[in-house]
């Protein structure tokens, strides 16, 4: 297995780039999804930018989605009223069985929406640029060897840095297991691209380990070269405490060990020094293809 391949893009890009992927996306659709739980504080701007810069400007986009994961703000009203289409995931798990975490939510979006290509893009970002969904589609509009395109950035540390998780947890076991895909810098990233017909084949991790179970299910399936990456430069988020990275980092380091056929001894929980016991999120929701729902619209 080959590694993974990183695709060179400009910083901005220019009105003839734009037509190139206009042009490129020929019939095809592309759904833009944001899961979302208590974001009412950033995904009103974030829809607002999508829908008048990338469905209303330009015509990439064709369907703009927030899957809202229970929240206990103004989320939904936020979001509709910028303009996505919202939907509840409870009216997902009244059809389909109730699952949790943010796994599920991706999950859902990808059943409840239509396009070829699936953008996802976390509802707390801050720095959104237009051009972050055109280069992450670029590749996969131009090269159809390749199956999902992960965001590579910067965290500027005097907003509070990030990656923890990746360099402490990921990175280590992607080097002693997953050697092929090192190369990635970024890959939890929530901001990543996918040909659907390549999605729907494969299952997803319901908690936090998502990103790494689909990395390690994609590559396997189609080669670590389906995977690219592109550089979108700065991002801007809500920060993490150390604490609540340890549920994540518990969940992301279950996945990747799962993966790599490694048991466990003690159960999928994470034991705190106080003797408290927090349950891990490791379940996964079967493929769309395996449940008979695959839409199979997507050339791959």
């Amino acid at each position: 297995m080959t590694g993974t391949r990183t695709f060179e893009v400009p910083d901005a890009l220019s009105d003839d780039d734009v037509a190139a992927l206009l042009a490129a996306k020929a019939d095809r659709t592309v759904s833009v999804c944001l899961p979302c739980r208590d974001e009412a504080a950033t995904v009103g701007p974030l829809i607002s930018v999508i829908r008048t810069e990338l469905i209303e400007k330009t015509g990439l986009v064709d369907e703009l989605i927030v899957v809202d994961d229970r929240s206990t703000d103004d989320t939904a009203r936020v979001a509709a009223h910028a303009g996505a289409r919202v939907v509840s995931i409870d009216d997902v798990h009244a059809e389909h069985g109730i699952g949790h975490g943010k796994g599920n939510v991706l999950w859902a979006s990808l059943l409840v929406s239509h396009g070829d290509f699936i953008v996802w893009c976390d509802g707390d970002v801050t720095s959104f640029e237009p051009d972050w969904v055109m280069k992450l589609l670029g590749p996969l509009l131009d090269d159809e060897s390749v199956a999902m395109v992960k965001a590579l950035y910067h965290r500027p540390t005097k907003y509070g840095g990030g990656g923890r998780t990746t360099e402490l947890v990921a990175r280590p076991l992607m080097s002693r297991y997953f050697p092929a895909l090192t190369g990635l810098a970024q890959p939890l990233s929530g901001e990543y691209a996918g040909r659907r017909s390549v999605l729907e084949q494969v299952d997803f991790v319901q908690g936090w380990g998502v990103e790494m179970g689909l990395l390690i299910d994609i590559a396997r399936r189609f080669g670590a070269e389906s995977i690219a990456q592109v550089d979108l430069g700065d991002r801007l988020h809500r920060h993490r405490t150390l604490q609540s990275l340890s549920v994540q980092a518990a969940e992301v380091m279950g996945t990747m060990l799962g993966r790599a056929g490694v048991a466990g001894e003690s159960g999928d929980v994470l034991r705190r020094a106080d003797g408290s016991e927090v349950p891990l999120n490791l379940a996964s929701r079967p493929s769309l293809q395996s449940l008979g729902l695959s839409r199979g619209t997507s050339r791959r």
